[in-house]
């Protein structure tokens, strides 16, 4: 004869052996940046894994807060983007900013860059890597950087778009306060694609 406890675990491990799997992350693609093992800390002072950027498309590109003449125009630049979506539009995609100057950079730095700048926090992050991991990100984006003697850096100046895998799809030479029209273009025709994919699943 059974005892009552017995039959009381043979239930609860079917129940457990009948819970539905979570479905697992699909790997990342072999081009991807996430494929980076990096932290990052953003203007609230968080820290979370570069990869936590994953899962949406994201416009991305490398500054340091100290920096008075082409970086505010990459914001600039962004921001002209943000501008020329439509709500739907702008709701599906994120901006990172990420910073070549992390001695310096700080949670409270990069919260007065966006303050100055006023940046929706809610799709624009404002990144700190730690010292080790910025040179492998400005490579894996295609992006050079070098400090001066003055404090300052010369740096690339740059908008990428990023598919929500971390793929590079387009990039934009940043020249002036509008981006170039053929980016704004891909931006567009990527979240477009994008929401038909999730409209079919």
């Amino acid at each position: 004869m059974k005892h009552p406890l017995q039959g009381f675990l043979l239930l609860l491990l079917g129940a457990v052996f009948c819970l539905p799997l979570a479905a697992a992350e699909p790997a990342l693609p072999g081009d991807s940046v996430y494929q980076i093992q990096a932290t990052v800390t953003d203007q609230s002072g968080s820290t979370k894994p570069w990869q936590a950027l994953r899962g949406r498309p994201v416009v991305v590109s490398m500054f340091y807060a100290n920096c008075h003449l082409m970086c505010p125009l990459i914001i600039a630049s962004g921001k002209a983007l943000q501008n020329r979506l439509t709500a739907e539009e702008y709701a599906g995609l994120d901006f990172a900013m990420i910073s070549i100057d992390p001695a310096r950079d700080t949670p409270a730095a990069l919260k007065d860059v966006a303050d100055t700048h006023r940046l929706d926090l809610e799709r624009w992050h404002l990144l700190r890597p730690s010292d080790a991991d910025v040179r492998t990100l400005a490579a894996a984006l295609g992006i050079r950087y070098r400090a001066q003697p003055d404090d300052t850096f010369n740096h690339t100046s740059v908008l990428i778009l990023l598919d929500r895998d971390g793929r590079i799809l387009a990039r934009s030479e940043v020249t002036g306060l509008q981006p170039d029209a053929s980016f704004v273009t891909a931006v567009r025709e990527h979240l477009a694609s994008s929401r038909d994919a999730v409209a079919r699943h």
